[in-house]
């Protein structure tokens, strides 16, 4: 019989739950999830989170929309329908971009938005159909909490009763 337990401990206040965090740290007992309803500042610094990496992603779902755009000015007013228009060849695309700046950024913004919404749904489950992960649904309005997985519940108890905790839950893994 296994004595692995799941506590969740309830915070009405983010100050407490940071110093919840840094007492936990203190004592070397590692916490599996933090629920907030807000984004709590320093919070990240406080579990040890590196650096996430979705900048990166960013970038290059916004050098994707550049060339989307630079790949349809070009076969619009170059290969597909060259026109000119006001006395102007269009058979060089450089000398005509300028006029092509705003359609192209507007591509590169549009496309790193919408793909950045994708990726952020599919990297934290939350997309269609996925099943709920929050354990509490009072911390998606005003309450914080703090997931561990331990065979010392006594401790951990202890520690969230020390930091101001409102209530504790203790179920079986």
């Amino acid at each position: 019989m296994s004595t692995t337990k799941i506590v969740f401990g309830i915070y009405a206040d983010d100050d407490d739950l940071l110093n919840g965090v840094h007492a936990f740290n203190e004592k070397g007992i590692a916490i599996n999830e933090v629920y907030t309803p807000f984004p709590v500042h320093g919070l990240d610094k406080a579990l040890g989170l590196r650096k996430t990496r979705i900048s990166d992603a960013a970038f290059m779902y916004a050098v994707y929309g550049l060339c989307i755009g630079v790949t349809v000015t070009w076969y619009t007013m170059n290969h597909d329908w060259a026109q000119n228009i006001g006395g102007k060849p269009s058979f060089d695309w450089g000398h005509n971009m300028p006029a092509f700046v705003v359609p192209m950024f507007e591509l590169m913004v549009f496309c790193a938005a919408h793909m950045m919404s994708l990726t952020f749904l599919i990297r934290n489950k939350m997309y269609p159909g996925c099943p709920p992960q929050n354990p509490d649904p009072r911390t998606t309005d005003d309450k914080f909490m703090m997931e561990f997985v331990t065979d010392n519940v006594d401790a951990v108890k202890q520690i969230l009763i020390d930091t101001g905790v409102e209530e504790i839950t203790v179920k079986d893994a």
